[in-house]
């Protein structure tokens, strides 16, 4: 698939860039975005079909994953204060939340039978572009179901599409941009790009000790 490749570091003042729409909800806050590379399950929910989406009730396993994540997430200032006075202690939470990632990773491959394989595609904490079999209208409002890896994270996020070109597989390279993002949705989806990048440069740096 040759989706428009990410640029590394994206600035959201004013964003009609190639590859990936970046919002701005203030356009003084100059706020950077880092785009990657990733594999996703994916399932696009188009516009006209957005009030059925919001009444269907969402797998229980995909709102289960999604609530531990997000308790994890609220968790972590506690946890940081528990390290400050009590190491043993925040090393022995660590462990725990350790295991329960683990978990939540095998109960993501049940959940991936039903979202089915997952798919390249371009993301950041604006927006993802990926490659779709119908085109989409500029402007169209979509619900994304989408399936983080290897942790499992499962997120609902409303995007619209910026753009829609197509490719010479005869697909269409759709880009959108997230909107009405919660500090939390946020805050989540920066984590798993700065654990993605952490994991491919710890793998290209074994990779040259191995040469």
């Amino acid at each position: 698939m040759q989706l428009t490749s990410p640029r590394g570091l994206i600035h959201s003042g004013h964003y009609c860039i190639p590859g990936i729409a970046m919002p701005t909800q203030d356009t003084e806050e100059r706020r950077e975005y880092y785009r990657i590379e990733d594999r996703v399950a994916l399932e696009i929910i188009p516009a006209g079909q957005g009030q059925e989406a919001d009444a269907a009730p969402l797998p229980p396993l995909f709102s289960l994953l999604g609530e531990l994540h997000q308790l994890d997430f609220e968790a972590q200032h506690l946890l940081r204060q528990i390290a400050e006075s009590n190491r043993t202690l925040a090393n022995y939470l660590k462990v725990q939340n350790k295991r329960i990632e683990l978990l939540g990773q095998a109960l993501a491959q049940d959940l991936l039978k039903d979202q089915g394989a997952p798919q390249p595609v371009i993301l950041s904490e604006g927006g993802i572009s990926f490659a779709s079999e119908q085109p989409k209208a500029e402007g169209e409002g979509l619900t994304l179901k989408l399936i983080l890896l290897p942790q499992g994270l499962g997120l609902v996020l409303a995007a619209r599409v910026i753009y829609c070109t197509p490719m010479d597989d005869g697909r269409y390279d759709i880009g959108t941009e997230f909107e009405a993002l919660t500090d939390a949705q946020r805050q989540l989806l920066a984590r798993h790009i700065l654990q993605k990048q952490a994991l491919e440069r710890r793998l290209a740096l074994e990779s040259l000790q191995g040469d």
